[in-house]
């Protein structure tokens, strides 16, 4: 189970640092989750998620959440989830971060966060498909083939509209740190 964890940002809005807490994502989250994924799908970065597909996946999901600013409640600000595609395989998917709180470090704690619940299920080997690339390689992932990942292929690349032009690169880790081939 991953513990919460908390930490200040100074966003561009504020005067005074933001308190931000990255815990596991609950039922209550799933419309602020399906928000930042479909923003992140209008901005072309991201596969949209249906919120009953995200409610269905509620377990594997991480967000982070502005604690200070109570005239809106918890926000959640930040999400990402872990997909296992195997047992010894997972995904780090759907990864985004509210605009006004890009630049700050919450995508790198979110993976962070994502690569110790691996951890914890016991799951060697952690992958994504992105055009982020200078990202994951700043959290340690380095960049392969997509051929290397055919549970992905076949179970999601296979239905995707882009398929035959798509431009991501996938990227990989070794959750227990040893080094993967690329």
């Amino acid at each position: 189970m991953i513990r919460e964890v908390s930490f200040y940002v100074l966003p561009n809005f504020s005067v005074a640092p933001n308190q931000i807490t990255l815990r596991a994502a609950t039922l209550a989250d799933a419309e602020q989750i399906s928000a930042l994924v479909n923003l992140g799908e209008r901005e072309g970065q991201l596969i949209p998620r249906s919120l009953d597909a995200i409610r269905a996946s509620i377990g594997d999901w991480i967000v982070a959440l502005d604690d200070d600013r109570p005239e809106q409640g918890r926000r959640v600000i930040g999400v990402g989830s872990l997909v296992e595609m195997g047992p010894t395989l997972s995904e780090v998917r759907s990864l985004a971060v509210a605009p006004d709180y890009r630049k700050f470090g919450i995508g790198a704690k979110l993976v962070a966060a994502l690569v110790e619940l691996a951890r914890e299920r016991e799951i060697p080997t952690l992958f994504a498909l992105t055009r982020a690339v200078p990202f994951f390689e700043k959290q340690g992932f380095a960049t392969t083939t997509k051929d290397d990942f055919p549970e992905k292929v076949w179970r999601d690349c296979v239905v995707c509209p882009v398929r035959d032009a798509c431009d991501e690169v996938a990227v990989v880790k070794s959750v227990n740190g040893n080094h993967i081939a690329s």
